[in-house]
């Protein structure tokens, strides 16, 4: 595993954003696994500056999110396909016909899975995955478990995972108990993944997940055993794991 270190925010962001730019520099028609949530934000903001500099281009690349909250439509101000496009894919050239996000709307959870597992498998699986790292070790949103899931699921969400982004919400109320995830066998297929964590809250998760034992309750833990992680953070969330090294 590799890892860097930016000092703040900004600086991870832009580390972030360099990886994810080096590899559309070299493979133009690349899948590109996609997160969301606040942490990947400063990251697209970055791509969205070096592409309007003419620096990047996303005409022949094809993105396959992680996941999406079960129950909503992708108009919804906070499904994950309008994130997306909020705060990526409106602002590049990207083909939106080439992007994915699972169906929150199909009402049969076998069949919404197994098309994403179809979707996954015939762009040839993920060159570069993006994840975010939960405060309980989810990636995804795939939750502490007592085994590893494979294929696309669709899962009820911890109740520490509904408070966490419940600050997007009006209340907890409104936060969907479901949602649709990329299983960790296909995040574990792609050929390079790399983890962005910011902020002393993801410190001791992060120590957690790469220092601790491999378990599918810290789910995030599994990824000590993909051969290309790289790891990116600020001093603040990494600050534990360095402690411990």
């Amino acid at each position: 595993m590799r890892i860097y270190c930016g000092k703040d925010y900004e600086g991870a962001s832009r580390i972030a954003a360099n990886i994810i730019s080096a590899q559309v520099i070299m493979k133009p028609d690349c899948v590109l696994g996609l997160a969301t949530g606040s942490t990947p934000i400063g990251t697209y903001e970055q791509l969205i500056k070096w592409y309007e500099k003419g620096d990047l281009d996303f005409s022949a690349v094809h993105s396959i999110n992680l996941d999406e909250y079960r129950g909503l439509k992708p108009d919804n101000d906070q499904s994950y396909r309008y994130f997306m496009n909020t705060h990526l894919f409106d602002s590049i050239n990207i083909d939106k016909k080439n992007t994915f996000v699972p169906d929150g709307t199909e009402p049969d959870a076998d069949k919404a899975c197994k098309d994403y597992d179809e979707i996954i498998r015939s762009h040839g699986g993920i060159d570069l995955q993006v994840l975010g790292l939960g405060h309980n070790g989810h990636i995804g949103f795939n939750e502490p478990a007592d085994s590893f899931c494979k294929g696309t699921q669709c899962v009820k969400l911890a109740e520490s995972t509904i408070s966490a982004n419940a600050r997007f919400f009006a209340s907890a109320d409104e936060v969907p108990k479901e949602a649709y995830t990329m299983g960790i066998g296909s995040i574990m297929q792609a050929k390079k993944v790399i983890v962005i964590v910011s902020g002393e809250g993801k410190a001791e998760i992060v120590k957690k997940a790469f220092l601790g034992p491999v378990t599918p309750q810290v789910p995030a833990s599994i990824l000590q055993l993909h051969n290309d992680v790289i790891l990116v953070g600020d001093e603040a969330a990494l600050a534990e794991y360095y402690k411990a090294v």
